[in-house]
């Protein structure tokens, strides 16, 4: 179940595969996939396993099906480290959807040749993409313009709820302040950095396949 939010008169559908829908624009915003990630620990001699891989292209593939976008803009660290074979599974999936243009707002994790990127007819962005009066950052931009809002990923944000008792959880979530947002990190093998919000600030979280706010 998702939800959305308003941001400078622009609808923002918020899916609970961590993922943002900008409605009138048809670009759909995925930040921190860290394909790759399991793959490169296994190498390392780090026995996991291999079921994130998976999760996360079943993931991505669901996706782009139900939203159907014009544009996908990966927000950073698309790809976990150096080449591995997954890099080709997830090109054979852009294949299927010929239509849509992907890019990539580079980030710290995106370390491989341009060729990589290119042969699967990626469009790169070196440096923030702004669209209109939004700019699109892997990581958050410290001073925002006035007149702009910044969405971004790279943090991981997560939020402690508290329950009765002692009893607590740390979910993903999506979060919005005055003039910038945190898109939770779409990789099924990653962390999340607990964010301390603001009086104002909006926070979605993700649990049970739905979005709430909270």
């Amino acid at each position: 179940m998702s939800e959305e939010v308003t941001i400078r008169d622009n609808t923002f559908v918020l899916y609970p595969e961590k993922a943002v829908l900008w409605k009138t624009k048809g670009i759909l915003l995925i930040s921190d996939l860290h394909l790759g990630k399991v793959n490169h620990f296994r190498r390392s001699g780090i026995a996991v396993p291999h079921s994130p891989n998976d999760q996360n292209i079943e993931r991505l593939i669901a996706l782009l099906q139900e939203v159907k976008p014009e544009r996908v803009l990966f927000m950073g660290d698309l790809f976990h480290s150096h080449y591995n074979q997954e890099w080709e599974v997830f090109g054979q999936v852009l294949k299927y959807f010929p239509a849509v243009s992907f890019e990539l707002v580079m980030g710290n994790h995106d370390i491989m040749s341009d060729y990589q990127y290119l042969k699967h007819q990626l469009i790169i962005h070196r440096e923030p993409l702004k669209v209109g009066s939004f700019i699109m950052s892997h990581e958050p931009i410290d001073e925002v313009p006035e007149a702009c809002y910044n969405f971004a990923g790279h943090i991981h944000p997560g939020v402690h709820l508290r329950g009765k008792g002692r009893q607590g959880i740390t979910l993903p979530c999506f979060y919005f302040s005055k003039d910038q947002s945190l898109l939770p990190a779409f990789g099924a093998f990653t962390g999340l950095y607990k964010i301390k919000p603001k009086v104002d600030d909006q926070i979605f979280v993700i649990v049970d396949n739905k979005v709430l706010k909270v």
